[in-house]
């Protein structure tokens, strides 16, 4: 799935291109727990989150995400915007919950296969 197409799936505001909006993902991670991210997120991943922090580019960049999506309506500062820009990451806003924002993405054909 594009960015792109995630972005109007979840009424996310884009707040950072990444490498662009089609850019393709492959599957997505919902979590808080960073430790967990490093554990189990695939390639080509996504991780929606609603933790906040500069730790959350830095372990998408380690995982090679494509986008970072902050869900509950969380809007990151500048600082992890800089940051997501520096590392070709797109960052993403919306208002639905995590795990109405998870669920709409596997609706819409996003899944972890």
């Amino acid at each position: 799935m594009k960015i792109e197409c995630v972005s109007k799936v979840l009424n996310a505001k884009v707040l950072c291109e990444g490498k662009g909006l089609d850019t393709e993902v492959l599957s997505a991670c919902g979590c808080d727990l960073m430790s967990d991210v490093l554990a189990f997120v695939k390639n080509q991943a996504m991780l929606l989150t609603g933790l906040v922090n500069l730790q959350v580019v830095r372990t998408a960049e380690m995982m090679d995400m494509k986008a970072i999506v902050f869900v509950r309506g969380k809007m990151p500062g500048n600082d992890i915007i800089e940051l997501a820009k520096d590392m070709k990451i797109a960052v993403l806003s919306t208002d639905l919950p995590l795990y109405m924002a998870c669920g709409k993405l596997y609706d819409a054909g996003l899944h972890n296969d």
